[in-house]
């Protein structure tokens, strides 16, 4: 096949580049809004935000975009080429049906929305916050009728953050894992194994950062092209040359700040295994929020959390926060599996997933009008009872605890689970093609399980869909079962089921 690019596929190129950057540009904006912009910049940043992202659907909706993919339809292209074409027309035709005055009121209204958000959290009072909500699902609905009128609103909203598989996936995932995981918690919840919490001091924050940094050292964190600060709520961003972290401390739980500094490298390191020559281009990002979950989650879970990473963490722990613990011992306080806890970025590796039905649920009755936004919390805690047992003591420990609503990301949750499925899926293939990688985890060495991620899933960006790339990384298609049989296996060994 030739390989000379169609003057249609360069101005294409060329065009989407400059969308690229200005969508990465204002992802470091709402950084700065969410780690260290002053209280007062809101109205500023706000329209700041608004105008990138107006300049940006415009750019992507020019007509010589769209001239473009229509000159390249039935182009003979190399794979590579047609599948950034694929992605670009994906993005396009989605853009094009939504009015440009629509994407920068909801661009304007999320940036306001947030500091709602922080002040109706540390009031706990839901109903502060609720009437931003509202305007955001109005927004949303009407966006989402833009692209399909025709279609479940949450379905057209999933997308965004999942293109490739469907919401009846989700929902089956979600449904598959709430089946096995009950009958597996209610088992430990009866059993008479008491697991080790040698974590019942006080720990200072500034101890925890640094414990933070040393463990990010551990997994081989690049600091040239990142860094770590604290935010509200731990997120990480960027691109292939600058991917940062955030963590959140809880002065009595040192473990969970740890597991959600795991997470968020995770997240960096698939952005930064991203094609450093692809940048600008979706073959030089991310595949879509599932398999980007899923490398967060693998860190955390299968790596954070595993025997052999705590024989080099337990030394981590006593050097900077003078705890003195074997590994065995922080090896069980990671994995404690508590039901009755509110909080999802707080919960255990079991009890995570009915945490994620539950918003799930909720913020999709929300969509249809099924349920007021003024009845959130009681149904939120009606629900949080149902499915663990627990009812949170405010709004700040309910409704009120995640920042997504306030970004109007209805539909992003389900990609936590999905994320999760298929972390188990990649680290059992990682497992099969990778000699003695538990021995290589216990020498604090991730050199091996990078490389297989980046060979396997970062360096491709864009180029497969969701399924496909699972299909390649793993041999089968996504499935809930290597998660399962691995939960079973794990917290049955724990708990001497």
């Amino acid at each position: 096949m030739s390989t000379e690019r169609p003057a249609a596929y360069q101005t294409l190129c060329d065009q989407f580049e400059r969308v690229s950057y200005l969508a990465d540009g204002a992802s470091y904006l709402n950084w700065d809004q969410e780690v260290m912009m002053p209280e007062q910049g809101t109205p500023a940043r706000a329209k700041q935000l608004s105008a990138i992202t107006g300049v940006r659907h415009e750019l992507l909706t020019a007509d010589r975009v769209g001239e473009a993919l229509a000159e390249l339809r039935g182009a003979n292209l190399e794979d590579p080429q047609a599948a950034a074409v694929r992605e670009i027309r994906r993005e396009h035709d989605r853009a094009a049906s939504v009015p440009r005055e629509l994407v920068e009121r909801i661009s304007e209204e999320t940036s306001n929305a947030l500091p709602v958000w922080k002040e109706a959290k540390a009031a706990a009072d839901w109903s502060l916050f609720a009437p931003r909500v509202e305007r955001l699902l109005a927004l949303k609905r009407e966006y989402a009728a833009h692209i399909d009128a025709e279609a479940d609103p949450y379905a057209v909203l999933f997308a965004e953050y999942e293109p490739y598989l469907d919401l009846a996936t989700a929902e089956e995932v979600l449904a598959t894992l709430r089946e096995g995981l009950v009958p597996l918690i209610d088992e430990i919840d009866a059993s008479e194994v008491s697991l080790a919490d040698p974590f019942q001091g006080h720990y200072d924050e500034d101890d925890q950062m640094a414990l933070a940094r040393a463990v990010l050292d551990e997994l081989g964190y690049d600091w040239d092209r990142g860094r770590i600060d604290t935010a509200p709520h731990p997120f990480s961003l960027g691109t292939q040359f600058d991917a940062r972290v955030t963590t959140r401390f809880d002065e009595s739980d040192p473990v969970g700040a740890i597991g959600s500094t795991i997470h968020e490298f995770g997240h960096a390191s698939y952005t930064l295994g991203l094609p450093e020559e692809r940048y600008g281009s979706p073959l030089g990002q991310h595949r879509g929020l599932t398999v980007h979950e899923s490398q967060s989650r693998l860190m955390e879970n299968h790596v954070g959390r595993s025997r052999a990473f705590w024989t080099r963490l337990a030394d981590r722990f006593d050097e900077h926060l003078s705890v003195d613990i074997t590994p065995a011992d922080g090896y069980e306080a990671a994995n404690r599996i508590y039901p009755a806890n509110t909080i999802r970025v707080e919960a255990d590796e079991l009890t995570y997933h009915l945490h994620v039905v539950i918003r799930f649920e909720i913020e999709r009755a929300m969509l249809a009008g099924e349920i007021d936004v003024e009845e959130v919390p009681a149904v939120w805690n009606e629900k949080m009872e149902r499915y663990l047992g627990v009812r949170p003591e405010d709004d700040a420990a309910g409704c009120l605890q995640d920042i997504h609503w306030a970004h109007g990301s209805f539909g992003y949750f389900p990609t936590y689970s999905l994320g999760s499925v298929l972390a188990a899926q990649l680290f059992e293939a990682a497992q099969s093609d990778i000699e003695a990688l538990e021995a290589q985890l216990r020498a604090g060495s991730l050199e091996s399980l990078q490389t297989w991620l980046t060979e396997n899933v970062h360096r491709h960006g864009q180029r497969f869909r969701t399924g496909e790339l699972v299909e390649r990384a793993t041999g089968e298609p996504l499935s809930a079962d290597p998660f399962l049989a691995y939960a079973t296996e794990k917290f049955g060994r724990l708990y001497e089921l």
